[in-house]
């Protein structure tokens, strides 16, 4: 892997983000109802927003960049052949954005050969941007920060995230509500990527992760791995590379065998 191609991705890429992110700050609460429209079978919404940060973006990769893969949330698959891959979430939390709930965030990665190395997500609303480079360490608004000593898990606030498609799955449905019971909070923010970073920061104490897999799900991940947190499937696996449908935990490493019996015990029906 060229480190020289993963310093100037990085640049272009806070670039990017930046300049996207200003844009959707500024038609933040601002688009009439004509301007949203339902993506898919599944609700989501696509805004004339996520179009005009993904132009930005695109343009920005496309330039330094003209030969590598990219994936897109709005514009799809370029199918150009590289190790390198882009993948772009020009507005994690669109449905946020519509309703007028500041609570989204852009998303830029860069994996090498399936393995992220670079990662960026900028909250517009509050200027926070967060930097992840593959063994570099994870940045909130360029302080290194690592998960300190864990803290006491009989409360646990817990981040949700699940795919669309298995919203009704009953496998789905029963862990969720086990989790609601079992922690302090169960928290679903709309907006994958901004409690991966809070994962990253140690507010949240773990993500349970069921079958959802996007262009907004790899920079975080990063970002946890890089804060010193650990990521692995229901099974206890380390996961790496990507997957079609994951089913993750993310936690501190002390506290994984506590997630994985509380999520064993919700699949069962305990």
């Amino acid at each position: 892997m060229e480190q020289a191609v993963v310093r100037e991705a990085r640049r272009v890429a806070v670039e990017a983000a930046k300049e996207a992110g200003e844009l959707l700050r500024k038609l933040f609460d601002k688009l009439d109802t004509g301007t949203y429209k339902q993506k898919d079978e599944h609700g989501d919404l696509v805004t004339e927003a996520d179009h005009r940060a993904e132009e930005i973006i695109l343009g920005k990769i496309k330039h330094s960049f003209p030969d590598h893969h990219i994936i897109s949330e709005e514009a799809g698959d370029n199918r150009l052949s590289s190790d390198w891959l882009w993948l772009v979430d020009p507005l994690d939390g669109t449905n946020n954005f519509a309703v007028g709930m500041p609570l989204f965030a852009v998303s830029i990665t860069l994996m090498y050969q399936r393995e992220a190395v670079m990662a960026v997500i900028y909250e517009p609303m509050t200027n926070r941007l967060y930097e992840a480079v593959a063994n570099g360490g994870f940045r909130c608004n360029g302080k290194i920060i690592r998960l300190g000593e864990p803290r006491a898990y009989n409360k646990a606030t817990v981040g949700w995230i699940q795919g669309h498609k298995v919203q009704q799955e009953p496998q789905a449905v029963r862990l969720r509500q086990h989790l609601d019971t079992s922690t302090k909070r169960m928290m679903r923010l709309w907006a994958p990527t901004l409690q991966w970073t809070m994962l990253a920061k140690g507010d949240l104490d773990a993500i349970i992760l069921y079958n959802s897999e996007g262009e907004d799900l790899y920079s975080g991940m990063l970002m946890v791995r890089e804060a010193g947190g650990s990521i692995t499937d229901f099974e206890g696996r380390p996961f790496t590379g990507m997957s079609s449908e994951p089913y993750l935990i993310a936690c501190h490493p002390q506290h994984l065998p506590f997630f994985r019996g509380l999520v064993h015990n919700g699949l069962v029906g305990k």
